[in-house]
């Protein structure tokens, strides 16, 4: 891979005479060629316990399957193809993974007595993305027989024009030896999959079928598809195993069956196609390599290069880690070690490439502003009319929630993933938030979930599908951008002059932060949209002061989140927290005012690294109003706490306090002096074991709360590592700063970084997962499993620095 000081070389070789705006423009471009080169490939299909595809709309993608051949019926419980919940496989996930070499994966099936690791690896070279591999390898459990036959299965689809044919013949029985495929596309060029025989016993059997059915081949099918089927790959092996099954049941009573891994063996029939099924059989552990060699790149990969690949990457991999995230105490044993490396991986691992449409329902989004009490029964009755309509095609890089439950992208999620990834990949965390914004409408609104094609959707049940397009999400990505653009400041403002920089040899990974001219560049691209979306929320979401006569400094800055229910508000991301109720036209929500804020400040911030000067007096008028309409209109001084408000039935303005994460929502995004008086009513609410603070770290609703733990508790009680995060940043940067609550912060912080971290830890040791939420009483992991996005924030926890808790405040001194 081109490091650094190569492009920047290669800049001033093409640009020599010409104009420095010249030169920046060529580096531009080719700082955006080589990352859409090193980032074509990956298993951006994490839908499937192991599938590769191309950030291309139409390509060639493919993905593994599996399953245990003892019994006749194995096939169909022990199939192992998409991510699912409660299958019997304790923990699987990326044990190391970088988005730009690769990495491994280990998938514990205890159901079918193997694991199964998947390493892959990427190897750069020539114009269509480089090459990739990946070495297949299931080791047989302790416990189980060492003879267990297992079939393997590994679907090969090329999407839209293109060829891919399968090459030589194939004996009666199958392929001794390799399998090679030889194809072409517009976007990969030409290029060669083998299939290699690998390494590992194979089943026998003395039936009169295994002439044409034997145990020691690799069985192709080559199939042409219609497009809308092709991403069924299961369906499209298990119509050919039910073909396999039905030829023999003709031929033979059930007392003269042949064995099942035998009658599952599907028939070879090669070709040209559009979809390649390669079968294998194994008795007991094996090993076999896929091997994609680009033409392009000029040489064909074999397995002498794949061993040493991945060696180099695993090396490469564990070395990076230490340096990105150096762990702090009490969390630098080896074992603290190998949990973060899982839990980051985890979270890399699972970016995905989704393309196609999308169902949106624009039908009442300019006349519905839920301005009459009653207004979700209008919505429900809205949405019953199914306007929606297919939208597109747009295509998403993203990370996702959880593979098994959550494969697809949700926005206010994003923000909180690209934490990890951007201290370890800037560029590759821009190229994520770019695609994110290339989503955005003219108005400036992205849809809260991105389901795009079939694929995606067969995930969703169907009342969640539609898109609304004034509905809202928190806007997480500022979070992103606001980092990036301290980050570029601290490295501009103590970068090494030019010539040390090409010496040092940056690398792809941190380009943008290393070359000021691309970081601005980025920076004033992604400005405009910012603003955008900043303006679409201020209008959409606005709340209602004047109509109901509310004492405020500003009559403009209040916001509510539209498209609640009388149980849910959704689009805040707090689903089932409690809100006021019945739900009211003149309802104010706290938590969206203070993501409002912090999108103001964040604009701020841009705006003055970019000398936006006009920009910058508006922004800050705006931001001191929220700030002073957050008091004005949201502090109950009797709770100690910031509130939601609604109207009365004397038509007045109320406060409705439930007292849990939204009550330190201006606390969590940044808003609050680290001398307000308030302050110290918010950490005492935060650290009151009686409310919020748990063993297992901050509650989401209050212990005193009538509505603690009740109807679905999901965000009830339980502990979330996204909010919990914030409040750890926060607490963190009152720490460091003398006030009067400085050693109140440091003291909770300390506390609140262990109770995490141990949580997480014990619950992964035990169960093999990272979960979506902790209950705060056990401790215990809960809902969805393998949710290794947000909650993977436990590694950056685990990297912050213990604070020491001796320290005065000025006055105490």
């Amino acid at each position: 891979m081109a490091n650094f000081a190569q492009l920047l070389a290669y800049a001033a070789a093409l640009t020599a005479g010409v104009s420095a705006t010249g030169s920046e423009s060529v580096l531009i471009n080719e700082v955006g060629r080589l990352n859409n080169q090193s980032l074509l490939w990956g298993p951006y299909k994490p839908n499937l316990y192991f599938g590769v595809r191309p950030r291309l709309p139409q390509g060639l993608w493919a993905g593994l399957m599996w399953g245990r051949a003892e019994q006749y019926l194995d096939l169909q419980s022990l199939f192992r193809y998409t991510c699912e919940q409660g299958q019997d496989i304790h923990g699987y996930g990326w044990d190391e993974y970088d988005a730009r070499t690769g990495g491994v994966q280990t998938i514990h099936d205890e159901g079918n007595g193997i694991d199964i690791t998947t390493s892959f690896v990427k190897v750069p070279g020539g114009s269509h993305g480089g090459s990739w591999a990946a070495r297949i390898k299931g080791t047989v459990r302790d416990g189980a027989p060492g003879d267990t036959k297992f079939l393997v299965h590994y679907y090969i689809a090329q999407e839209g024009f293109g060829d891919l044919e399968v090459q030589g013949e194939a004996g009666e029985g199958g392929f001794e030896g390799d399998v090679t495929l030889k194809g072409n596309s517009h976007a990969l060029g030409d290029y060669t999959i083998v299939v290699t025989e690998g390494t590992g016993n194979h089943p026998v059997s003395d039936h009169e079928i295994t002439a044409s059915r034997r145990g020691d081949t690799t069985v192709v099918r080559s199939l042409s598809l219609p497009s809308e089927q092709l991403w069924q790959g299961k369906s499209a092996v298990f119509q050919q195993l039910h073909e396999s099954v039905q030829d023999v049941q003709k031929d033979y009573a059930d007392e003269t069956l042949p064995p099942p891994w035998q009658i599952y063996r599907i028939k070879s029939r090669t070709g040209g196609g559009n979809a390649h099924i390669v079968q294998k059989a194994f008795e007991g552990s094996f090993e076999f390599d896929i091997i994609f060699s680009s033409a392009s790149a000029g040489k064909e990969l074999t397995s002498r290069d794949v061993t040493r690949e991945i060696k180099e990457a695993s090396e490469a991999f564990g070395e990076r880690f230490s340096t990105v995230f150096d762990l702090k105490a009490p969390y630098t044993a080896e074992k603290y070690r190998k949990f973060g490396k899982s839990m980051f991986s985890n979270l890399i691992g699972g970016i995905g490439y989704f393309h196609g449409y999308q169902l949106i329902d624009r039908s009442y989004a300019d006349e519905y502003e839920e301005e009459n009490e009653g207004f979700w029964d209008d919505a429900a009755e809205a949405r019953a009319r199914q306007a929606q309509k297919l939208e597109g095609p747009y295509e998403l890089f993203t990370s996702v929630p959880s593979r098994p439950f959550f494969p697809r992208g949700f926005f206010w999620d994003e923000g909180f993933h690209l934490i990890p990834i951007a201290d370890w990949d800037a560029d590759l965390t821009l190229e994520i938030v770019k695609s994110w914004y290339n989503t955005m409408d003219g108005d400036g609104w992205i849809p809260r979930e991105q389901i795009l094609g079939q694929e995606a959707r067969s995930k969703v049940p169907e009342e969640f599908q539609v898109q609304y397009p004034h509905y809202a999400n928190p806007p997480t990505l500022f979070l992103i951008i606001d980092g990036f653009v301290e980050r570029l400041r601290g490295a501009n403002g103590s970068a090494p002059a030019e010539k040390e920089r090409l010496s040092q040899g940056q690398s792809l990974y941190s380009a943008h932060l290393d070359s000021p001219e691309l970081g601005e560049d980025f920076l004033r691209k992604m400005y405009p949209l910012l603003r955008r979306q900043y303006d679409w929320f201020r209008k959409t979401q606005k709340g209602n002061i004047k109509a109901y006569d509310r004492e405020a400094f500003s009559s403009k800055e209040a916001y509510r989140w539209k498209g609640r229910t009388e149980t849910h508000c959704l689009t805040s991301g707090l689903d089932d927290y409690p809100r006021p109720q019945p739900p009211h036209p003149g309802e104010l929500h706290v938590d969206l005012m203070s993501w409002v804020g912090f999108m103001a400040k964040s604009l701020i911030n841009i705006a003055d690294a970019l000398g936006i000067a006009d920009e910058i007096a508006e922004l800050k008028k705006n931001l001191f109003a929220i700030e002073r309409n957050l008091d004005d209109l949201h502090w109950s001084e009797k709770d100690g706490c910031y509130c939601d408000a609604s109207i009365d039935e004397f038509e007045e303005h109320v406060l409705v306090c439930h007292k849990g994460y939204i009550s330190l929502f201006p606390f969590l995004a940044g808003l609050m002096r680290p001398d307000d008086a308030k302050l110290g009513k918010i950490l005492d609410l935060a650290g009151d074991e009686n409310h919020l603070f748990s063993p297992h770290g901050l509650r989401s609703l209050s212990r005193q709360d009538a509505l603690y733990g009740t109807g679905e508790n999901y965000w009830r009680s339980p502990v979330w590592m996204p909010i919990n995060y914030m409040a750890l940043t926060q607490l963190h940067k009152i720490g460091i700063q003398e006030g009067p609550f400085q050693s109140q912060a440091r003291g909770l912080y300390n506390k609140l970084r262990t109770n995490l971290v141990d949580t997480v830890f014990e619950s992964w040791e035990e169960t093999g997962f990272a979960w979506e939420q902790y209950n705060p009483e056990t401790g215990a992991g809960q809902r969805t499993q393998h949710f290794t996005g947000w909650t993977s924030l436990v590694v950056k926890i685990m990297a912050m620095e213990p604070l020491d808790e001796t320290a005065h405040t000025r006055d105490e001194l």
